[in-house]
């Protein structure tokens, strides 16, 4: 008797772009303003993650190092009245909102000056006052509390849009489709973003994705989608003012694809062994974010080296007030456990 040789896995077909969204032309001014940004978040995060390890935070502890150019460029295109809402690696996106360090570094640490009283920590983290409805541990739960942001925005008739974040591994959830499916019926100003860091916790996109073009997600739904150089803050500006003016409009919904990377392991306690340390150096070394915006400053003329370092220093003097503030102030009272309690 014979015996069938096991079939081999396809490769991983190519990916096909989709049209893209033009690259946004900076001023000077921007560009620095987006490069400090970017280089606040990255030096927040360096520091959450040392923290983090000296076990002054507890708990889960998701780390954005390495996809500032999204959050950074997704919120420099939307204006007061536009809803966000996230998943549990929300801090850089926190942080670009434009909410305290300090606040944010605390909720870290479950201090009574968190931006959540010290009860939400690193994955529950709100600021509706900034229209951020929260990072959520479900995966992708929150793309349906995104779906319904942007129902409130149409039946309150602005022309305001609801952001929804999720990553690659929230791509393949039902609920996700329901709520693309919802969002094209009622024609809803709601824009998805896919932050595709290649890896779902530790399985890479082309393993756990029968279709990786995850901007075609929405096809059947007949929502547009678009891929995004997740890792050019300017790509994400033009990508995002491109899908602003779209919901705006009155369009219906879009997706947006921003592909992306994350240098650290899927959370603090992950070794990250399912990947090779020469593939985060050569994403570091020929895509890194903050560099490219570094290298576009200095070749502007927008600010020398010197200037530049300056900067940095006052980052990094930000960022040690906000651990600083984080660890003297006081734990919430005990009566803090039955506010904010719906029944």
């Amino acid at each position: 008797m014979t015996t069938k040789k096991p079939a081999k896995k396809a490769a991983a077909s190519p990916r096909r772009r989709s049209a893209k969204a033009p690259v946004y032309t900076a001023t000077n001014e921007e560009l620095l303003h987006f490069y400090r940004e970017m280089l606040l978040i990255r030096r927040f995060e360096e520091k959450a993650g040392q923290m983090y390890g000296m076990g002054l935070i507890g708990g889960f502890c998701h780390l954005y190092i390495g996809q500032e150019a999204v959050a950074v460029g997704v919120q420099s295109a939307l204006k007061e009245g536009d809803k966000m809402i996230s998943g549990y690696r929300e801090h850089g996106q926190m942080i670009a909102i434009g909410t305290d360090p300090r606040a944010v570094m605390a909720e870290l640490t479950g201090r009574s000056g968190g931006v959540s009283r010290g009860k939400g920590g690193s994955m529950h983290m709100f600021d509706p006052a900034k229209g951020f409805y929260g990072g959520h541990g479900i995966v992708g739960a929150q793309v349906s509390l995104g779906t319904g942001l942007a129902f409130a925005n149409k039946y309150r008739k602005t022309d305001n849009v609801a952001v929804a974040y999720f990553g690659d591994g929230a791509a393949n959830q039902g609920q996700v489709y329901e709520s693309f499916n919802m969002a094209q019926i009622w024609n809803l100003p709601a824009i998805f973003i896919i932050e595709n860091n290649q890896y779902a916790m530790g399985t890479s996109v082309a393993r756990a994705s029968s279709q990786p073009d995850l901007y075609r997600r929405g096809e059947s739904f007949n929502i547009e989608g678009r891929h995004v150089d997740g890792m050019n803050v300017l790509a994400v500006r033009g990508a995002m003012d491109e899908a602003v003016a779209h919901c705006r409009s009155g369009k219906g919904p879009i997706i947006l694809e921003m592909e992306t990377y994350r240098y650290r392991g899927h959370s603090m306690s992950d070794p990250a062994k399912y990947r090779s340390k020469e593939e985060v150096q050569k994403m570091r070394a020929e895509h890194d974010a903050i560099d490219r915006m570094k290298n576009m400053i200095l070749k502007a003329g927008a600010m020398d080296e010197a200037g530049l370092k300056e900067m940095d220093k006052e980052v990094k003097a930000i960022v040690s007030d906000a651990a600083t503030f984080a660890q003297e102030c006081p734990e919430p009272e005990l009566s803090e456990l039955y506010t904010d309690v719906l029944v």
